[in-house]
């Protein structure tokens, strides 16, 4: 049974819960998981979890260490502030900005409405990237749906299936699609199979542990 990996799920700790699974890190040369991303609820930056430290099962994703052992972990991204900007020109470069401003995406907006002062980018291990929840999947005919988490085979750690999202908001169907159908993964998905054949890929219910 493969272990499945979904964007968006609860990540508890040995004494609490830590967060949430914010993005799936994998070596795009070897198609297996390196680590999750775990984002807390609060300000503090998302950390690098690698998978020694992770149980998964049922859907539950579970860290083998303490709260305080986890916000220890090394740090999933930073923020900095925009080279030309004020903050910049205060507190100059290399300083990690401080967490009174809203992010939106991978940048930052002042909560006062002005131009982004900062930018926040991974820091990933070299080589590895991350997949989000709602990065696109593109068949070889165009855009097929949304990224919603991968299975992984939990001896090899190798990745056997993407989970798609398809459809709108009354229409939503998750589908596996084998690694074998990925020809490329940097921003998005790429696919060598149509939008037709992943239309008629089974759907999978992680409510009822559906999965490959």
């Amino acid at each position: 049974m493969a272990t499945s990996f979904t964007i968006g799920a609860e990540a508890s700790c040995t004494d609490g819960v830590c967060g949430e699974v914010s993005r799936v890190v994998l070596d795009p040369a070897a198609w297996t998981v390196t680590h999750l991303v775990v984002k807390p609820k609060d300000e503090r930056p998302a950390r690098l979890v690698a998978l020694d430290l992770i149980d998964a099962t049922a859907g539950e994703i579970r860290l083998r260490c303490t709260l305080s052992a986890f916000y220890k972990l090394g740090r999933a991204e930073k923020t900095e502030f925009v080279p030309g900007t004020g903050d910049y020109s205060r507190h100059g470069p290399g300083n990690t900005a401080r967490p009174n401003f809203v992010q939106a995406g991978t940048e930052s907006v002042g909560v006062s409405g002005r131009l982004p002062q900062t930018f926040t980018y991974d820091t990933l291990p070299p080589g590895e990237v991350a997949v989000r929840r709602g990065d696109h999947v593109h068949a070889t005919d165009g855009d097929t749906g949304q990224i919603q988490g991968v299975f992984m085979n939990p001896g090899s750690h190798h990745v056997t299936h993407v989970l798609l999202q398809k459809g709108h908001l009354w229409g939503h169907k998750q589908v596996a699609i084998p690694i074998s159908a990925v020809t490329r993964i940097d921003a998005g998905i790429e696919l060598n199979i149509t939008r037709r054949q992943v239309k008629h890929l089974p759907p999978v219910n992680l409510d009822h542990h559906d999965v490959p």
